[in-house]
């Protein structure tokens, strides 16, 4: 029997419990966890809507009287790639790991404890990013603006004339990025703008999971066409359309913004150095960087 006089869960027991199972196992109704929840009380995760909370977390919740410890997040970058951010990474010292697997694997991560960071550039009904977060339920979490980015279509040099805006990519060979990037679910939007199904253009079975990447595969040849930013049609002198402009953002765990790997980045952000690399890469706007975007409870 454990201090609490509650017993202990099996090893066999799965790493996440439900809302019953966690009420079972406080012995109250499952309205009480949904108010606990509400006001943090108790440690949880909200993924796509469901609560989930960690059994480790909550049995050390329990067995420290109701004290509430949080658990230190690596110190990680996740979501989606930026290539300034990504340069600016390395350059600014922060010793910080990245993890580039697209914004909404980026949230799930970053809402499972997994990363102290993630990028993301989600298109919402208003606003980019903000929507998505706000779904999640999340805690403790701030997000800070990073960069205003041109995004438009990347082309072959060959195609470039007779590419002039979405509706001529039908027939057209498109590199895609992978499932739940921010690029991705803004294509999709595009395509039902112009009119197009995924059988009006030909696509490779292997998707990029970079900025860097898709461009790198019209410069090799592997396609015509692929929805990027400005500054890596620059860097790989490819022609370039522009379609509109994109709110790239930083998704924080409001602790980790204090540790030294963050502090550096941030700080560095401001250098005229950090200046001078936007303006060279083109199409970024950094006038809103550093500010806050929106703010958990």
């Amino acid at each position: 029997m454990s201090p609490t006089g509650l017993e202990p869960m099996d090893n066999d027991s799965p790493a996440y419990l439900t809302t019953k199972e966690v009420a079972d196992l406080l012995r109250v109704k499952e309205r009480k966890v949904y108010d606990m929840v509400a006001t943090g009380e108790i440690p949880h995760r909200k993924i796509t809507g469901k609560l989930l909370f960690p059994q480790s977390e909550v049995v050390d919740w329990i067995e420290g009287s109701g004290v509430l410890h949080p658990v230190a997040r690596p110190a990680l970058v996740t979501g989606s790639h930026d290539p300034l951010l990504d340069w600016a990474l390395r350059e600014s010292g922060s010793n910080l790991a990245t993890l580039w697997n697209g914004s909404s694997v980026g949230l799930a991560v970053f809402a499972e404890g997994g990363a102290a960071l993630a990028g993301l550039h989600v298109p919402g009904d208003a606003d980019w990013n903000i929507d998505a977060v706000e779904a999640l339920g999340l805690r403790d979490a701030v997000l800070i603006g990073w960069a205003e980015r041109v995004r438009g279509l990347i082309l072959a040099p060959g195609v470039a004339d007779m590419v002039r805006d979405f509706s001529d990519l039908r027939g057209r060979r498109v590199i895609l990025r992978q499932e739940g990037a921010g690029t991705t679910a803004l294509f999709e939007r595009l395509m039902a703008a112009a009119g197009l199904s995924a059988g009006d253009i030909l696509t490779r079975p292997s998707p990029a999971y970079t900025e860097s990447d898709a461009a790198a595969a019209i410069a090799a040849g592997e396609a015509e066409a692929t929805l990027g930013i400005e500054s890596m049609a620059r860097q790989f002198r490819l022609v370039f359309r522009p379609l509109l402009q994109e709110r790239f953002d930083l998704l924080i765990d409001r602790r980790a913004y204090f540790t030294y790997g963050v502090q550096r980045l941030m700080q560095f952000s401001r250098s005229e150095t950090m200046i001078a690399k936007a303006a060279a890469l083109g199409g970024y706007d950094l006038r809103e960087l550093g500010t806050v975007r929106w703010l958990s409870s």
